[in-house]
This record gives structure tokens, C-alpha cells and sequence, in this order.
């Protein structure tokens, strides 16, 4: 057990610093504490020995230096079981403080709300996390407690004990400390890092904070644990699917949430009204609609078979017409950012099915994609564009209503496991082959999906998320009466499938950029 003579208590966040130095207080800990934490103590009553009253030399260079003092680390770093430290601290008219209750300044809150350079600089905190790391390393002997929420523990551990707090306590809030100086200084190297503008290229360290959400209802399969977990950062960054609201529902599982990222994701790309169906992260079902209703069903359309158990997403308010479609059949998720109250009333009638409130805009500029592989990860930026150009190959020129086809297939192409070939019609998928080791098997899936929900093909628009290395998957897609194709080019066969393409007759677009998604 140890036994807290002397506390020390300097915090930014205020929250509960009272009961603990009430609680401490009652048990006879002489309490010393710095300019803002002394202050609201005094202001409750509490006896309080100022830091400069105990190391006999006065803050300075605006608040910088309050701690940093010898007779305050020496207090905390001596070992009470070294008699050689004992008589150093002794001669040096140094007692032990056993307790450290300290946070951080608010760099994060700070930073995430726009501030000046400068403003971030002073916000860096140096003698916290001193104070911090002192405590922990000597975490045997002295107990350090570097967020409120670990004061009701303390304080219930302290009176069950007369005063005292137990050991096994005190190593563990020791280890929570390096978690927190260690998140802390991530933070500031990425906010560093970008406000100094490094050249080009990755950088040689990537430093992430990461806070456990909670626990998931499993993971991929119900044999696996799983917990979500959120990375805190300083950026602006609109619509993270972290960050949303469940309304109702379930709890979520991990399949449950790959699926939501890879809806939202396609959603959130259209101008227009847009519904969005997923299952097992290939969409099953895009189109785009006069309303969010006939968006939905125009999706739900396209393969209404996949579409049973999937994850719906919409890219406006949910009316009352929409969920009432939605729930006439069985879906797993819904994400949109906003639900009018007639919307919610017609979900509840479905307690089982997932309702998230997500309000996003364009996908934000920046950031990394991470993939983990044994004992690392690969990092790549961002596939955040959808084509370099849209240059005509043949002598046929697209109609302006095949054009907008085209661009909608390339969308969705680019959001469909490789290798995709995506049918389109009117703004509506109407067929879908992913994730084929092969492409054209992938034409041929999505030529015979068309013909499952009875699509007429002729006049459709292909998208091929890479290039045909053969002319044989166009081929399919032509012989079923698609008219037009855009896909990246770059094959060493290109002339080839463009003689295939003019062969029947259909109008070509290259866009110059290949969307791979494994």
C-alpha cells in the first residue's frame, strides 16, 4: 500500500479535481498545486501550499516554468527503498510527494478549432508530461492519475484504505500515463509535421492516436472479438463514419461496419440524389433518383436478391416514402445524414435494423490509406479523383445522355472489388460484376444480373474500372446490346479492343486512370 502524505495537483481540465482533494484532504494529504488548480481549491476551502511556496522560486517566462524545480522531481523520482536516496532527498530538505494529479493542456481541442501557429506552441505543455513520466517511472512508490476520469477509482481505493492506495492500482494508472504522453506527442508531430510543410513523399515515422469506442458485437465471424476504435486528430475531417450516430438498432459488427464505409463512401460522391445498397463491400445497387424514394427502389432494382441483409445509403434526408420502401424489405444498416421524424417512426416498426445519422461532405483532402500486412502496414494516398481526362477513341462521339451514363458507371466502378465491369442505364445500375479473377467473367456476371431482373441491355454504358487486356469482356457487354464503354486505357491490346469497339458499333471514352480496389 501506499500511503499519500503529499499530493500534487496541476490541471487543465478541472473536472472532479475538487472531490479528489476533498477526499484526499479528509484522509490528512497536505495538497500542493499550482496558479489555476490552487485557486479553485482555495475557492472550495481547501488548505493549498503553492508549488513556488515549496520550491522557493517563482513561476516565470509566462507560466512555462512552474514545476520544473529540482525539489519537485527529486520528490517524486527518489526510491523509497534505496537508503542512499533517502539521505540525499533528506539532506536536501526534500519530502515525498505520493500522489501526482495532473492533465494536459488542451492541445488537441486547441489545434481542432483553428488557432494561430503561435497560439499551438504555448499550448504545448513540457512540465505535465515531466510530471507525468516522473510519477510513472517511480509508479511503485508514487501514485499518478493523468485524467478525471480516474479519480472516482482513486478516491473509492483511498477510502477503503484509510489513505492508502494500493500498488496494483498505482502500476496501473503508471502504465495509462505513457499511453497518454505518447498519444500526446503524436498529435503534435502531425500538427508540426503539416504546418511546416514537408516536401513530397511519405514521411519516414507515422504516429497515430488511436481510443477504444467500445467493444463490437464480434468481427468478421462470431468467433472473433472485436472493438472499434477512433483516431483523434486535430483536422477538420467532414463525415467520418466513426463519428456517427445510431439512432436504433442493434449493436454493430465489424462486416457491419466495413460495409457502412464502403456505402457512404459511394454515396457521398453524387451531386444528385443517390442510393447506395452494399453487401460484403461491392455495391449491389446505385442509382440516382427525382427523389430519395425512387433513388432507393431504382437501386434496390438492380439486384434486389443481393440487395436482402444489405447496407443502405443516402445521400439525403430520409423521408417518410423512403423508409417506408426501405423497410419493406430486409436491410441491415441504414446511413443518411438526416431523417425526417415520420422517417424514424416508420423504422421503429424494424427495432432490428441499424439507423446512423452521418452528415458529410466531399471527401476530405489529405490523410493516408492504411492496409495492415503481417508485422506493418502499406501506405498509399487517397484514391481521391476519378479521372484524369475523358478523351473519345473512335470516330463515334457519345450523346450527352451517354456521357452523364458513363461518368455514373465509371463512379461506381472505381467503389466495385476489382476486376468491375458495371452496366448502367438512365442512372441506374442495372448490372454488376466484381471481384472476379478474371474480367471478362465479370462482364459475363454482369451481363447475366441484367437479364436475372429483366434490364434491357441494349443502349446500356460499360465502365471497366481497369483496362480490357483482351477485347474479349467488351465483347459480352456489346453482344448484349451495351452501346458505350469508358474505362483507363493503357493496354498494350488497346488498339485492338478499340477495332472490337467500332466493330459494333460502340462509342469509346478513355479516362486515363485506373481504380483498382482490393
Amino acid at each position: 500500500m501506499i500511503t499519500i502524505r503529499r499530493a500534487l495537483l496541476s490541471v487543465s481540465d478541472k473536472a472532479g479535481i475538487v472531490d479528489l482533494a476533498r477526499a484526499l484532504a479528509e484522509h490528512g494529504t497536505e495538497l500542493v498545486s499550482t496558479g489555476g488548480t490552487a485557486k479553485a481549491l482555495r475557492e472550495v476551502g481547501l488548505a493549498v501550499t503553492e508549488v513556488s511556496e515549496l520550491t522557493g522560486f517563482p513561476e516565470m517566462l509566462d507560466g512555462r516554468v512552474k514545476t520544473l524545480h529540482p525539489k519537485i522531481f527529486a520528490s517524486l523520482l527518489h526510491r523509497r527503498d534505496l537508503p542512499d536516496h533517502l539521505k540525499q532527498v533528506a539532506e536536501a530538505g526534500i519530502q515525498p510527494i505520493d500522489l501526482v494529479a495532473v492533465n494536459l493542456y488542451p492541445f488537441e481541442k486547441v489545434v481542432g478549432l483553428g488557432c494561430k501557429p503561435e497560439t499551438a506552441i504555448e499550448n504545448i505543455d513540457i512540465g505535465g508530461p515531466s510530471l507525468l513520466r516522473a510519477a510513472a517511472k517511480n509508479g511503485r512508490d508514487v501514485v499518478v492519475l493523468s485524467d478525471p476520469g480516474q479519480y472516482p477509482q482513486a478516491i473509492a481505493d483511498l477510502k477503503a484504505n484509510r489513505g492508502r492506495i494500493s500498488r496494483g492500482l498505482a502500476q496501473q494508472l503508471a502504465a495509462a500515463v505513457f499511453a497518454r504522453t505518447a498519444a500526446y506527442d503524436a498529435i503534435i508531430h502531425r500538427y508540426l509535421s503539416r504546418e511546416s510543410e514537408p516536401a513530397a513523399g511519405f514521411p519516414p515515422v507515422l504516429l497515430f492516436r488511436l481510443d477504444k469506442v467500445g467493444e463490437l458485437r464480434y468481427g468478421e465471424n462470431p468467433h472473433q472479438p472485436a472493438a472499434l476504435y477512433r483516431e483523434e486528430d486535430f483536422r477538420d475531417a467532414p463525415g467520418r463514419l466513426v463519428d456517427a450516430e445510431k439512432i436504433q438498432g442493434k449493436e454493430l459488427s465489424f462486416n457491419n461496419y466495413l460495409d457502412l464505409e464502403a456505402a457512404y463512401r459511394l454515396v457521398r460522391e453524387f451531386d444528385q440524389e443517390a442510393a447506395v445498397i452494399v453487401k460484403h463491400n461491392n455495391p449491389c445497387g446505385v442509382a440516382l433518383g427525382t427523389d430519395i424514394a425512387v433513388a432507393f427502389r431504382r437501386a434496390r432494382a438492380c439486384d434486389p436478391v443481393s440487395a436482402f441483409g444489405g447496407i443502405v445509403a443516402l445521400n439525403r434526408p430520409v423521408t417518410e416514402e423512403a423508409a417506408r420502401e426501405i423497410t419493406t424489405g430486409f436491410v441491415e444498416c441504414v446511413i443518411a445524414p438526416e431523417y425526417a421524424p415520420a422517417a424514424l417512426k416508420q423504422f421503429q416498426k424494424k427495432p432490428a435494423i441499424r439507423v446512423l445519422r452521418l452528415n458529410w461532405g466531399r471527401p476530405a483532402a489529405g490523410g493516408l490509406d492504411l492496409r495492415p500486412v503481417g508485422g506493418g502496414f502499406l501506405a498509399q494516398e487517397p484514391d481521391a479523383s476519378l479521372y484524369s481526362e475523358l478523351k473519345v477513341a473512335g470516330r463515334r462521339e457519345p450523346t450527352a445522355a451517354q456521357l452523364e451514363d458513363l461518368k455514373f458507371a465509371y463512379t461506381v466502378a472505381k467503389h466495385v472489388k476489382s476486376n468491375a465491369i458495371v452496366l448502367v442505364r438512365d442512372g441506374q445500375t442495372i448490372g454488376i460484376g466484381a471481384g472476379q479473377m478474371s474480367r471478362v467473367d465479370s462482364a459475363r456476371i454482369a451481363v447475366s444480373k441484367a437479364r436475372e431482373f429483366g434490364f434491357e441491355i441494349k443502349e446500356a454504358a460499360v465502365a471497366s474500372d481497369a483496362f480490357f487486356p483482351f477485347p474479349d469482356a467488351l465483347e459480352v457487354t456489346a453482344e448484349a446490346g451495351a452501346t458505350s464503354v469508358i474505362h483507363p486505357g493503357g493496354s498494350k491490346k488497346d488498339a485492338e479492343v478499340l477495332a472490337a469497339a467500332e466493330k459494333h458499333g460502340m462509342v469509346m471514352i478513355m479516362a486515363g486512370q485506373r481504380h483498382f480496389r482490393h
